[in-house]
């Protein structure tokens, strides 16, 4: 029997705006508020609102069909103010009881590398968003880019989460399948959920390349090798970001005609069944897997490099966690709130210098015209930042 567990990661940053040494001392309006604007209208549009409707078409067909989200708390605040029908639809699927909302840090950070502490409050500050705008307690969780490793999830676990999602990455695996459950090492109940990233990928990133062997996939193709883990694999788990549907894979390419088709190919075996990430994590585990290092969902890599990798995102991370206290005890709210978000990981990505193979991906919806142009705004605004708490401070 394969189960399968469809998560999807929405999200969208608050993208800054050229700021140059000019400004700073001069304004504080550091976010593209225009840019920011009219990129969620777009995904919105071409992504949430065509796919919600795809989903919820699918959850009155097929009683069966589950799936889950992860959104950020930046991403929910911007469709409050700028897309309300996208977020009303999102509401009335999760009304369904049939879409599990995955919890995850507020300002989608790289917090818990750099503090704790701050994760910690981030973490509980994006479950109160949820509990506020869709009515539920998440119960799984979803670090940022799927960053994992042991320390992470008994944090997470101290923190009531009963089972945390990561990459099922080779060099992780090894022999092993992706297509089991399995228990942290130094956890006591948590569970692991690891992504099969090869057939996660196939929809996420392969489904229109005409240059792949497997072009064109069609529902039943990919119901087929699903069905092929029966014997040798209890879940499935299909992760991507969910502006895999529209955005990425632009309509044209016959991704949502797929999804339409997908969950009813798939429970034509009668094997074949969908579970959210909380149903998964009640399968026994097979074994204790020890990830002591980090690992992501990113790049060919699967680590962390792609934020971390060169002096400029090292340099521009050391000095945004080194105020945290200051910023901490300057009792200014509008201060804290840019702080937090000018931790989004987007911001580190953005100047990353690792073209080559992931090139293309690295440059989707880059506002910058090269990652050094995003290293000076933000440091440039990082300044700012400074004389602000200086003038607080005295």
């Amino acid at each position: 029997m394969v189960k399968v567990c469809f998560y999807f990661q929405a999200h969208q940053p608050y993208r800054i705006r050229e700021y140059s040494i000019f400004d700073i001392g001069k304004n504080s309006a550091y976010f593209h508020e225009q840019k920011n604007r009219e990129i969620l209208k777009k995904v919105a549009n071409k992504c949430y609102l065509p796919m919600n409707a795809v989903l919820s078409e699918l959850l009155r067909k097929h009683p069966e069909f589950k799936v889950s989200f992860s959104f950020s708390g930046v991403l929910l605040e911007q469709l409050e103010k700028e897309a309300p029908e996208a977020l009303k639809s999102f509401q009335d699927l999760v009304k369904t009881g049939r879409v599990e909302i995955l919890g995850e840090t507020y300002y989608h950070s790289l917090s818990f590398l750099y503090s704790k502490d701050e994760f910690v409050r981030q973490v509980r500050l994006h479950a109160e968003k949820v509990k506020k705008i869709f009515g539920v307690n998440p119960k799984v969780f979803r670090n940022t880019e799927l960053i994992y490793n042991n320390e992470l999830a008994k944090w997470v676990e101290d923190l009531g989460y009963s089972a945390i999602l990561a990459e099922g990455a080779d060099h992780v695996l090894q022999w092993r399948s992706p297509n089991f459950v399995y228990k942290p090492q130094g956890a006591q109940k948590m569970r692991l959920l690891l992504k099969n990233y090869k057939l996660s990928d196939d929809i996420a990133f392969r489904f229109s390349n005409r240059g792949w062997e497997q072009w064109p996939l069609t529902a039943e193709k990919f119901a087929q090798w699903v069905g092929a883990f029966n014997g040798s694999g209890e879940v499935i788990n299909l992760f991507m970001d969910y502006e895999t549907f529209g955005e990425h894979q632009w309509p044209d390419t016959g991704i949502f005609d797929f999804m339409r088709r997908l969950p009813r190919e798939i429970l034509k075996h009668p094997d074949n069944s969908f579970v959210t990430p909380a149903e998964a994590a009640k399968l026994q585990p097979v074994a204790e897997l020890d990830i002591p290092y980090l690992v992501s969902w990113a790049d060919i890599e699967r680590d962390v490099s792609a934020w971390t990798g060169n002096e400029m995102q090292r340099a521009a991370l050391a000095k945004i966690y080194e105020i945290e206290k200051a910023v901490q005890e300057s009792g200014d709210a509008q201060l804290l709130e840019d702080w937090r978000k000018l931790q989004t990981s987007d911001h580190f990505y953005y100047m990353c210098t690792k073209w080559f193979a992931d090139g293309d991906v690295h440059k989707y919806f880059n506002p910058y015209e090269s990652p050094y142009d995003g290293y000076l705004a933000y440091m440039n605004i990082l300044n700012d930042v400074r004389l602000r708490l200086e003038a607080k401070h005295g």
